[in-house]
C-alpha cells in the first residue's frame, strides 16, 4: 500500500468533503502518521472510512473512530495553542496526538489500563507523549479531572446519553466541550460553551454514531 497516497485520498476523499475545511486541521492530518496509531494488524485499515477495533477478540468492544468524525470533532472544538484541553476516552492515543498539536497542554483519560498503556506507548514512539504536553491517565472520565480543572477545551472521544453537569463545570468561561450525544439510530455531536458560571449554550454540528464511554450512566428507560 502507498501510505501518502491513502493519506491524500483519505483526506480529500472523505475527509473535506465531510465540511473540514479549516486549513490547520487538514494540515495536521496529512502530518500525524494515523497507522502509527492502529493495532499492527488492523494497519491497512488506518485510512478506510470505519470504525477500528483497538483490541484483538474484542471486536465490539473500544474502536478508533472514523477518519472523518475525528476531524471534525477536532475542527468543531477550536482549540488554540495557548489553550489547556482534556480528552475523555483514549482509545490508542490518535486524538491525544492531535490535541497536543494544537494546544498547550493534554490530559487524556482512559478506564482501560490495556488501552492507556497502548496510548502511551503509540505517542512515546511518536515523540507526543511529554508531562507538558499530554498526560494520560487510567481512569475513568464521566466525573472528569477536577484536580487539573478549569479546561478552555473537553473532547469526549466516544458517544454517551448525555453529558454530565459536572463535565460542563470543568470548562473555564468561554471555554467549549464537544461529545457525540443520543442513542442509536440518531446520535448529535453537540458543542458546549460556557456562556457564564452557571449557564452554557449548545450547537448541535452533525449526526454519526459512535460507540459507548464507559462509566457513563444511560438515560432510564420510559416505562409506564
Amino acid at each position: 500500500m502507498d501510505i501518502e497516497t491513502a493519506r491524500f485520498n483519505m483526506i480529500e476523499q472523505q475527509i473535506r468533503p465531510w465540511d473540514v475545511l479549516d486549513p490547520a486541521v487538514l494540515a495536521l492530518l496529512a502530518t500525524v502518521r494515523r497507522e502509527e496509531f492502529v493495532p499492527p494488524a488492523m494497519r491497512t485499515l488506518a485510512f478506510v472510512d470505519a470504525q477500528i477495533p483497538l483490541l484483538p477478540g474484542e471486536p465490539e468492544g473500544p474502536r478508533m473512530l472514523e477518519p472523518r468524525v475525528q476531524a471534525r470533532l477536532l475542527q468543531s472544538l477550536q482549540v488554540q495553542r495557548h489553550e489547556k484541553a482534556l480528552e475523555i476516552g483514549t482509545g490508542a492515543g490518535f486524538m491525544a496526538a492531535l490535541l497536543a498539536h494544537r494546544a498547550q497542554s493534554v490530559v487524556s483519560l482512559e478506564c482501560r489500563s490495556d488501552l492507556a498503556k497502548m496510548a502511551r506507548e503509540n505517542l512515546r514512539r511518536n515523540g507526543v507523549l511529554n508531562a507538558r504536553v499530554v498526560e494520560v491517565e487510567a481512569r475513568e472520565g464521566a466525573k472528569g479531572y477536577p484536580a487539573e480543572a478549569p479546561f478552555d477545551a473537553i473532547l469526549l472521544s466516544g458517544s454517551v446519553a448525555e453529558v454530565p453537569r459536572v463535565l460542563l463545570e470543568q470548562l473555564r468561561v468561554g471555554g467549549r466541550l464537544v461529545a457525540i450525544v443520543g442513542e442509536e439510530p440518531v446520535m448529535q455531536a453537540t458543542v458546549f460553551t460556557r456562556t457564564g458560571q452557571a449557564a452554557w449554550s449548545q450547537q448541535v454540528v452533525f449526526e454519526t454514531l459512535a460507540p459507548r464511554l464507559q462509566g457513563f450512566a444511560e438515560k432510564p428507560a420510559f416505562s409506564f
